[in-house]
């Protein structure tokens, strides 16, 4: 792909995160996979993470979206919501991700939306759907999320 897009995050969010010294598009602007990929982020909370990728550029030799541009979508999505849910004392790390491809894909945008299965203390659990332009399903995905507390800058 090759051109560097940065993910979107509605300005309320930002706003809230900037308050607790968190700078969102900082964060989601240092040349992550899913920038690469054009991954932009329309709506997030954590109740719903809504994003878009466009097919070109993510394909696999035979023109078709490739597995796993779906799997980046699907956690980068559910990432977000984990990490919203956690809020900024918490990192959301991905650990279990699983992915079914029902369609190809051959050009477009495909969107994801995630939504949460379960969110408690210690994990998060996002179930991801990702649709074409014509909101056929393409690929269903389930990413669950370990919460770590973030580390804390030394005292000098």
């Amino acid at each position: 792909m090759g051109e560097h897009t940065t993910p979107t995050f509605p300005q309320e969010i930002i706003d809230e995160y900037a308050a607790l010294g968190v700078d969102l598009p900082a964060l989601f602007s240092a040349g992550h996979l899913g920038e690469r990929m054009g991954v932009t982020i329309v709506e997030a909370s954590a109740d719903r993470v809504v994003g878009t990728m466009p097919v070109e550029g993510n394909t696999q030799p035979y023109g078709l979206l490739h597995g796993g541009a779906s799997a980046v979508l699907a956690e980068t999505l559910g990432s977000i919501g984990s990490m919203l849910h956690g809020g900024a004392g918490k990192l959301a790390v991905g650990v279990d991700l699983n992915c079914t491809h029902h369609r190809g894909v051959r050009s477009g945008l495909v969107t994801g939306v995630a939504t949460p299965v379960h969110r408690g203390r210690s994990t998060a659990t996002y179930e991801i759907t990702i649709t074409d332009e014509q909101d056929k399903r393409v690929c269903t995905a389930r990413l669950t999320c370990m919460l770590r507390d973030t580390p804390r800058p030394d005292a000098a």
